[in-house]
């Protein structure tokens, strides 16, 4: 999942120096979204694993 919120990143500041506006802020858009849904995941896992011991 973090890997795919890098490659969103990169693919926006690519969209960005070459001046597409639009492209950039929807890749940067799906970037965040994809590192939320990470930060997320991630904590809930490590909650799990704390609860199970």
């Amino acid at each position: 999942m973090l890997h795919y919120a890098v490659v969103f990143f990169v693919i926006a500041l690519i969209a960005a120096v070459f001046g597409f506006g639009g492209i950039a802020a929807g890749a940067a858009g799906i970037a965040k979204l994809l590192f939320l849904v990470f930060v997320v995941m991630a904590i809930a896992t490590f909650l799990l694993g704390l609860g199970k011991r």
